[in-house]
Parts: structure tokens; sequence; C-alpha cells
């Protein structure tokens, strides 16, 4: 314990535990803002999912630009700015009373995630040596889903589908861990401003462009996360909607309870396996298993069997989601890696099409016809093991993960 609390330092803790908060903070507030907008406010349905996914694309539009100013202005500048901004934004929701300034708030509270993240990212692989990148990534995973298992709960118990309370107490929380950013990064020393600040947007672009390799994987992580994405959206209405099961509802619930629990149950197992492998083929194997699950949806029939097919599809989350970020640690240009873990971020791309995609799905099949259903999203989603597999091959002709993509276009 004392060798993991040194490894991972003052400045990683800091980050790791208020990202923990910073996620139950926004897990409280966020998931019931449907609900207020359209029970507590009358907003119409269609309306609502437009300001609930203005957030999601919104952050994966500015994404990049998020890397992009933590490599050029310092990772410390960006983190405590966006904190900051993050904080006023929650606590603007609870100020808002019209459509238009709920469409505003969320649009900025995707801004700040598309700045907050790649940052931190980066910071947190600045500060680790590259012998316990692996632990430190995999400790932010954990605390990101410590925070999601219990925001929810204490959303319940502030009553966020009726009142904006929730959304001051998120407020809060996130103004209390950008004071400690502030002390905690009081004397660290930013050297990507200095080794950085004559790259200009255009040209961190143009690397990130002529990274083939790069490209690629990002188009296998979109279609992955489409498949995943299924678990909170098509997978719900499925549940609420189908014949077979006399409360969908609640079935659905109770596994999506068992999900956030098996998460951090099974991480650092399946990891300490998985380490000993390629960070590409962990991730490659995680998709074949959420594909294998998607299909499995389609079969079960009895709670037994549904709980299989979440701890199948647990496996496939672990794997993939687990190992993406040292996989981008590995493939990143030193000189660009917030550019990199921002540009990472169109990945949400999946997040996106998958809910629309699975929607149409759903409404052309019903949930009376799952083969057809589920099948259709799990051959989708399964086009990204063989792209996996050629970035795999690929990385395997450098000499190294992390060598400057800078020489490699100019030879």
């Amino acid at each position: 314990m004392r060798k993991i609390l040194t490894d991972v330092g003052p400045i990683g803790w800091n980050i790791i535990i208020g990202t923990m908060f910073g996620r139950m903070a926004t897990s409280m507030s966020m998931p019931f803002l449907a609900i207020y907008l359209t029970k507590s406010l009358g907003v119409s349905p269609a309306m609502t999912g437009a300001i609930v996914a203005v957030s999601a694309l919104v952050g994966v539009l500015a994404s990049f630009l998020g890397g992009y100013l933590s490599d050029r202005f310092g990772r410390k500048r960006i983190l405590i700015l966006s904190i900051f901004m993050w904080a006023a934004v929650f606590a603007g929701y609870g100020f808002s009373k019209t459509i238009l300034a709920f469409f505003i708030m969320n649009s900025l509270n995707g801004l700040c995630r598309a700045l907050f993240e790649p940052a931190s990212r980066a910071l947190l692989s600045d500060i680790t040596e590259p012998k316990n990148r692996l632990l430190i990534f995999n400790l932010r995973y954990t605390a990101i889903n410590v925070g999601v298992t219990f925001g929810p709960l204490l959303g319940l118990k502030l009553g966020s589908a009726d009142s904006m309370a929730s959304f001051y107490v998120a407020g809060i929380i996130y103004a209390l861990y950008g004071l400690s950013l502030v002390v905690s990064l009081k004397s660290y020393q930013d050297k990507t401003v200095a080794s950085t600040n004559r790259i200009t947007m255009r040209e961190a672009a143009g690397v990130i462009k002529q990274d083939k390799t790069f490209t690629l994987a990002l188009v296998a992580l979109i279609l992955s996360i489409t498949g995943f994405s299924q678990f909170n959206s098509t997978l719900p209405q499925f549940f609420s909607s189908s014949e077979s099961f006399e409360n969908g509802v609640a079935v659905f619930s109770y596994l999506l309870a068992l999900n956030a629990l098996l998460v951090v149950i099974i991480q650092y197992p399946i990891v300490a396996i998985s380490k000993r492998f390629p960070s590409v083929l962990s991730i490659t194997a995680g998709n074949l298993i959420i594909c294998l699950g998607l299909i499995g949806f389609a079969f079960a029939k009895t709670i037994p069997a549904f709980i299989l097919i979440i701890v199948l599809f647990t496996i496939g989350e672990v794997l993939m989601f687990s190992m993406t970020d040292m996989f981008i640690d590995e493939l990143a240009d030193p000189a660009i890696k917030g550019t990199y873990f921002g540009a990472m971020g169109f990945s949400g791309l999946g997040n996106v099409i998958g809910p629309w995609f699975g929607g149409v799905l759903l409404g052309h099949f019903g949930a009376g016809q799952p083969l057809l259903l589920f099948g259709t999203l799990s051959a989708t989603a399964v086009f990204g093991v063989p792209l996996f597999l050629i970035v795999y091959s690929q990385l395997k002709k450098r000499k190294t993960f992390g060598r400057n993509l800078s020489n490699d276009i100019q030879t």
C-alpha cells in the first residue's frame, strides 16, 4: 500500500480522489435532468432529448481543442480554469428557468468536460513513470465507477428529479476540487508550455492527421463504443417495452447496479491478466466480448441468464476501457500528448451514433424481434475487431510505441 501511495504521488491522488467526487457530483444531478425538464418544467420529450444530447455533441467537437490547449498553454492552467468554470456551470443549472438557459448550460457542461478530461489524463501521464502509468490510469477508472455507483443514490435522496438542489451541491463539490488543485499544483512546473508553445493548432492537427495508425484506431473505437452505448440506451427501452418481463424497468435497474458493482470488483484481476498483452489486443478482446454480450441479450429469458450476460458484458467493458488511456499514452507523440488524448474524444461519436442507431432499429424491429435487433447492433460493432488487429500489426512495425511521430512524418 505504501508503494502505491508513493508511486502515484500527491498530485496524482488529488486528481484521482477529485475525479471520484466529481463523477459522484455529476451522476447525482445530470441523469435526473431529463426527468426534471419533462415533469417539472413541461418541456417536450423531443426538446429534452436535444438539450441532453448537446452536451455530448459539444464534448466530441471540442475534445481536440481541449487537448491542444493543454499542450499549448500547460495542463495546470487548463485544469484550474476548466474546473472553476465547471463549478459555475453547475450552479448555473440551478438558476436556469428557460429552455434556452438549459441548452446553454448543457453546452458549457460538454465544453468543460472537453477541456478538463484530456488535460487531467495527460498530466497523470506526465507525472508518472512509464512502469506505473497502467496503475494510475486504472485507479482513475476505478474512481469514476465508485463515483457513478453512489452518485445516483445521493441524487434520489436530494430529490434531483423534482428540484435543482443537487446541481448546487455539485457546483460546490467542483469548486472544492478546484481549490484542492490550486494547492496541490502550486509547486508544479509545467514543462509542456516550454516545449510546445510554438506548435500551432494546425500543426498539431497535421501530426494527428498523418498518423494513420491513430486514425484507424479512432474509427475502431467509435464502432466499439457504438456497441457498448446500447447498454444505456437501447437496452433499457427494450426491457421497458418487451412483453417478456412483468417489470422490465426494475429488472434493468438491478442489472445496471450489478454492472457498476462488478466493474469495481473485477477490474484489477482482469487488468492483472490483460497487462501481459499489448493494450490494443485487450481492447480488441473487450470489443469482441461486448459484441457477444449483445447477442446474448437476444437469447436470455431468465434472470440467471441475464446475470451471466451482464458478467460477460462487464468483462468486455473493463478490458476495453481500462486499457484505452494506456493505449493512447503508448501511441502518442510525447510532445503533443494532450492533443492525442483530446483527439481520442472523437471516439465519443459512438455515444452519439449508437443510441440513435439502436433507437431506429428498435422502432423498426420492435422488442418482439430481439435477435434481429441485437444481432444487427452486434454485427455493426464487431467491425471494430479487424480494424484493431490492423492497428496491432502496424504498431508492431514501429520501433517503439511512443516514438516521436514528427520524425516519422519527415521520413
